[in-house]
């Protein structure tokens, strides 16, 4: 498989390094040529020079030859940015990396539901080790063709979780409220404005659930003009 990243900081590094290991190809966009030349003789992949949330750098890549796009810079705004213009431009599959997790509600409801935020993550890990808890159950768990995908509620939503009409092989298995846990009830859950709602789902239903909940005009990605992008 190949993937293309866009930032050359640890993560992208140690991301880079265990795929070539197992036999993946990978680019890797970045700004700073230094950084390139720095990792040039550490790790066997190409190189694209470039900012990775334009247009023009992307589509050098070749997207319609890549399998995963993973947005890993250290800013926010130009991995969002970075991770629509992937989308637009027809990467199979785009994964966004976000620090500040104020920025996760948004990006659900710009339709980009592949999301890692490393300090969140960790520390929900950690605390849950503490009490005794395993998280690496739930991966276990998700097999075969199972997929989790989630939405933020618009008004067009609004109902019974039983009014969504979802397709076969679909099922709401709960939502937060004012980020808190709610189990759900097609018959007498509620719905309202800005609930994040969850679904376990069949693989072959992402494309029409991603179809359903992507970005709409209400909805507009950060400007480029007011992103920092870092390597």
């Amino acid at each position: 498989m190949k993937a293309v990243i866009i930032g050359a900081g640890s993560l992208s590094v140690m991301t880079t390094s265990l795929l070539l290991k197992r036999g993946h190809q990978v680019v890797i966009i970045e700004q700073n040529i230094e950084r390139i030349e720095a990792l040039t003789d550490e790790l066997s992949c190409g190189f694209i020079h470039g900012d990775g949330s334009k247009p023009a750098i992307l589509k050098e890549a070749d997207p319609a030859d890549t399998d995963f796009l993973f947005t890993l810079t250290e800013s926010d705004r130009t991995n969002i940015i970075a991770s629509m213009v992937g989308h637009s431009l027809g990467f199979k599959r785009v994964v966004t990396k976000i620090i500040d997790p104020e920025f996760e509600h948004i990006c659900i409801e710009l339709g980009l539901t592949d999301l890692i935020m490393p300090s969140l993550t960790i520390g929900r890990f950690l605390a849950d080790m503490l009490e005794g808890r395993d998280l690496l159950e739930l991966s276990a768990m998700i097999k075969d063709e199972a997929r989790i995908f989630s939405f933020v509620a618009r008004e067009q939503d609004l109902g019974t979780i039983g009014e969504l009409k979802l397709p076969k092989m679909c099922r709401v298995i709960c939502f937060y409220r004012d980020e808190k846990f709610n189990l759900a009830d097609d018959d007498t859950t509620e719905l309202k404005q800005d609930d994040e709602v969850v679904i376990l789902t069949h693989s072959r239903n992402l494309a029409e659930l991603r179809e359903r909940w992507s970005a709409h005009p209400d909805n507009e990605a950060p400007s480029p003009g007011n992103s920092e992008t870092k390597g």
